[in-house]
């Protein structure tokens, strides 16, 4: 049986990986700042999914530094400031697939175990 802290550090890098895909989702859609990612996710999911800075930029971080986004300052086009945009790399999106392909055999075998069939009761 494995202790509460591999626990704790299964569940996080479960909700990590979950956040990662989100972000890379989101930036499927084309380049965006950080706020706009937040925004994008937040209202695709009705609020259920509330993005804290304190998540969502360490998270952008890292996907920078393992290669799938790409981070460049620019000015927006309706603002007369810059800010971080960040764009999905090829890498990123090959990623991407992964991660979904993922989500979609953990969604199965939850469903699988919350809703069985009548074969597997």
């Amino acid at each position: 049986m494995s202790s509460i802290k591999d626990q704790t550090k299964q569940r996080s890098a479960v909700l990590q990986g979950t956040l990662d895909m989100l972000i890379l989702r989101t930036l499927l859609y084309g380049p965006a700042h950080g706020h706009h990612i937040g925004k994008h996710i937040q209202q695709t999911t009705n609020d259920f999914l509330q993005m804290q800075h304190g998540s969502l930029y360490p998270a952008l971080h890292r996907l920078e530094r393992r290669g799938w986004v790409t981070s460049k300052w620019e000015t927006a086009p309706d603002r007369n400031r810059e800010f971080k945009y960040y764009r999905l790399t090829e890498k990123g999106r090959k990623q991407l697939q992964v991660e979904e392909s993922q989500w979609k055999q953990m969604m199965e075998a939850v469903a699988r175990v919350m809703w069985p069939t009548s074969e597997e009761s």
